[in-house]
């Protein structure tokens, strides 16, 4: 065994844990598989980096789950993998699944380790595959505007070297930017900041490389609007590593943008602000960012009082530019205009994620749910949602922002805070997810938007898709018949047994 090599683009960790990592306990109660030492000698000679230490497994246990957070300041992790290999290359790749596949052997891939919903967490044990060293742009093709990136690359060193080499940029930056690696995004269907000019990753994305359960490997995509049957890359876009392992993907880039403009308005009612960004959308006009704040979280983050703050910044071409924001000014006209200095100071606090890590240690509850839905339903969402939130006993405060605008709909990102005592708050933090889905859904919204399922919204899955979880459950098995990817993930079932909400 050798041990991970530190190195630029490791994981972050969320928050330190309270001991010694490798004395943490384990917090989810599930069976874990255990690796005996014969098998652990025949996956060294499929990964030349692979180590059993246990910090290194403590800290491939967690991701940035709040609710994790929250167990970490009792030196818990949600689980621990028997190992972590770290492949750098395909071939490895392939190597270790087929070696788990034949042995029955939990096998959990993780990048950046930056979901907030527990995808990563090695639930059952078994090896976690840690993708990081699989990094770096292997080819771009500037006439068709791909980039070709191995999935381990981390955002920000992958947006950097693309606009300064290349004077490309694909468009995606998420709130987790430096956390978050490019397969990542993929495999939980992410959205990035300025989605509604470039899209979702699932707009982006044009084709993947997938080593499957047993060890085969599939490219998909490829070639433009080809209709050669079903989008097999849409198969592993938001599949959270249970149908494959994603080893290569190929993305939609754009010009380097040159030109930016900014506005800032300020709406009397929430509602008023979602009408004003449906027609915008309506009128084919689409700005990289239209961020509506209610007034709880205008309040909070820009000092503004009584108003329902709607930020808008767009980026391209001069022409395209203008003639959009040109449509935002008429359909925001007779709102006050607002000083767009609002807009610079998201831009400069729009990756910071400190804040979390510092309420959760001063022993508060704190988390974001984010849905989508249609514009006809998003103004029942957002007050559905909101109240029965709210009704939990010890929630402190419940609101939202629509942080993602398209032709049909939005992102609506609700934000909860509570103080309960430290024995509730397991309890505090499921009531309060139970009552804010339960509504949402009621309401005609969706389970998520961008964050995905993992650990958290398992639960869900199957109110969510209706009779659909069964065709995704038997694509599970066909892919993956011994159950070994990710199990425990989707609310799907598991060969290795349930797991019991903590």
């Amino acid at each position: 065994m050798t041990e991970l090599t530190p190195a630029p683009g490791t994981p972050t960790p969320p928050i330190a844990l309270a001991g010694d990592p490798a004395a943490a306990t384990i917090r989810l109660p599930a069976p874990a598989v255990e690796l005996d030492d014969a098998f652990l000698r025949r996956l060294a000679g499929a990964c030349a980096e692979v180590t059993v230490d246990p910090v290194a497994t403590a800290e491939a246990g967690r991701d940035w789950w709040p609710l994790a957070m929250v167990w970490a300041t009792g030196n818990q992790v949600p689980a621990r993998a028997g190992a972590v290999a770290r492949p750098s290359t395909e071939d490895e790749v392939a190597a270790v699944a087929a070696l788990c596949h034949e042995a029955g052997v939990p096998l959990t891939t993780a990048g950046g380790r930056s979901g907030v919903c527990g995808a990563s967490i090695p639930i059952f044990g078994g090896v976690v595959l840690d993708t990081t060293a699989l990094s770096g742009i292997r080819s771009v093709d500037d006439a068709s505007l791909v980039v070709d990136v191995r999935p381990g690359t981390f955002g920000d060193a992958f947006e950097d070297e693309l606009q300064a080499t290349h004077g490309l940029t694909v468009g995606h930056w998420p709130q987790s930017m430096a956390l978050a690696t490019v397969g990542g995004w993929v495999a939980c269907r992410g959205a990035g900041q300025y989605s509604t000019r470039y899209g979702k990753i699932e707009d982006i994305v044009t084709g993947l490389d997938v080593v499957l359960a047993d060890g085969r490997r599939i490219t998909t995509g490829g070639q433009p609007r080809q209709a050669a049957g079903p989008d097999l890359t849409q198969l592993f876009v938001g599949s959270e590593g249970t149908l494959g392992i994603i080893t290569g993907v190929r993305l939609r880039a754009h010009p380097r943008p040159t030109h930016v403009a900014k506005a800032a308005y300020g709406f009397p009612s929430f509602e008023a602000g979602l009408e004003a960004m449906r027609r915008i959308l309506r009128r084919g006009a689409t700005p990289a960012v239209l961020r509506l704040y209610d007034d709880i979280e205008s309040e909070r983050n820009h000092q503004t009082t009584g108003t329902h703050d709607l930020l808008v910044l767009d980026e391209g071409d001069p022409g395209l530019v203008d003639a959009g924001m040109a449509v935002v000014a008429e359909e925001c006209a007779g709102t006050p205009a607002l000083d767009v200095a609002l807009v610079d100071h998201w831009l400069a606090k729009r990756n910071d994620v400190a804040a979390l890590e510092a309420l959760i240690g001063r022993g508060y509850v704190v988390d974001t749910m984010e849905v989508s839905g249609p514009w006809a339903a998003l103004p029942a969402i957002f007050a559905a949602a909101t109240a029965a939130i709210r009704e939990v006993d010890g929630t402190l405060v419940a609101s939202a922002h629509q942080s993602h605008s398209y032709l049909d709909g939005g992102c609506l990102y609700f934000t909860f805070a509570a103080q309960v005592e430290p024995d509730r708050r397991d309890a505090y933090y499921q009531a309060a997810w139970d009552a804010g889905t339960r509504a949402v859904l009621a309401a005609g919204g969706s389970l998520s938007h961008h964050h995905g399922v993992g650990v958290n919204r398992a639960r869900f899955v199957r109110d969510a898709l209706g009779p659909a979880f069964d065709v995704l459950a038997a694509t599970k098995a066909a892919l993956d018949p011994a159950g070994i990817l990710n199990p425990g993930k989707l609310g799907l079932p598991s060969p290795f047994g349930e797991l019991a909400w903590p």
